[in-house]
């Protein structure tokens, strides 16, 4: 079943269920992907990186309006954002542990010879390409940036 189908199963659970907030973060999705199918160049079919990105995206966006919403004391508007965050989580493969992270980056730096900062960026790219929906670009980004200093 591809991701796509999956949402939409998902959706139609969510609607018998009148589970409000699982619709809400579920439609937001579907009209995501919708909208990239959509775009200008695009293909009728979305890749599996593409479809991921676009949850990442979507998680993301929730996970950050809850913690603006958690500065500015606003608890009740929080919560829903990261019961939808966790929601729409479900879809994502398994996160990585930061451990596992960190070996596939030293693998990476070794494989390109990378010698210090000047070459993040070559180690960023592939290392985020390796670890697609697995691991957060914050993440990456600092373990890197811990291990070419």
């Amino acid at each position: 079943m591809s991701l796509q189908e999956g949402i939409m199963s998902a959706l139609k659970d969510a609607m018998k269920a009148k589970d409000q907030t699982a619709l809400t973060a579920l439609r937001a999705v579907k009209s995501a992907i919708l909208l990239a199918q959509t775009e200008e160049g695009a293909q009728a079919e979305l890749s599996e990186d593409q479809e991921l990105k676009i949850l990442q995206k979507q998680v993301k966006q929730r996970k950050d309006s809850a913690a603006i919403y958690l500065a500015q004391g606003r608890e009740d508007l929080a919560a829903p954002e990261l019961a939808e965050a966790e929601i729409i989580s479900q879809f994502l493969p398994v996160a990585l542990s930061d451990a596992d992270v960190e070996k596939v980056v030293v693998n990476i730096i070794n494989q390109v010879g990378a010698q210090g900062m000047k070459d993040m960026g070559k180690v960023m790219g592939l290392v985020s390409k390796e670890l697609a929906g697995q691991a957060d670009g914050k993440t990456i980004s600092s373990i890197v940036k811990a291990k070419l200093s």
